[in-house]
């Protein structure tokens, strides 16, 4: 059997990774169980600029609740759009 050293160093980010998670699981922070998300996490969701987002909200593609000067979005709704919207390409051979 072969032995492996740990360092300190790695015992610190394995502490720092595992209170990350736990922070995750007991704030709600997860986005995939969260029924609202802001604007800032649907955009990392997505993976799009403020630009884009605001696009799809003109546009009534990405319904949107304003509580004050905060933007909410329903989890479900970006998940439908994202199925409405997917490509299946047919490869021929």
């Amino acid at each position: 059997m072969a032995t492996t050293i740990l360092t300190i160093e790695d015992l610190q980010e394995f502490k720092k990774e595992l209170f990350s998670e736990l922070n995750k699981l007991l704030n709600g922070t997860d986005n995939k169980s969260r029924k609202w998300l802001k604007s800032q996490e649907v955009r990392k969701m997505l993976n799009i600029s403020p630009g884009t987002l605001q696009n799809l909200r003109s546009s009534g593609v990405l319904p949107y609740t304003r509580v004050g000067n905060a933007l909410y979005y329903l989890n479900e709704d970006i998940v439908k759009i994202l199925d409405e919207n997917r490509v299946h390409h047919k490869y021929s051979r």
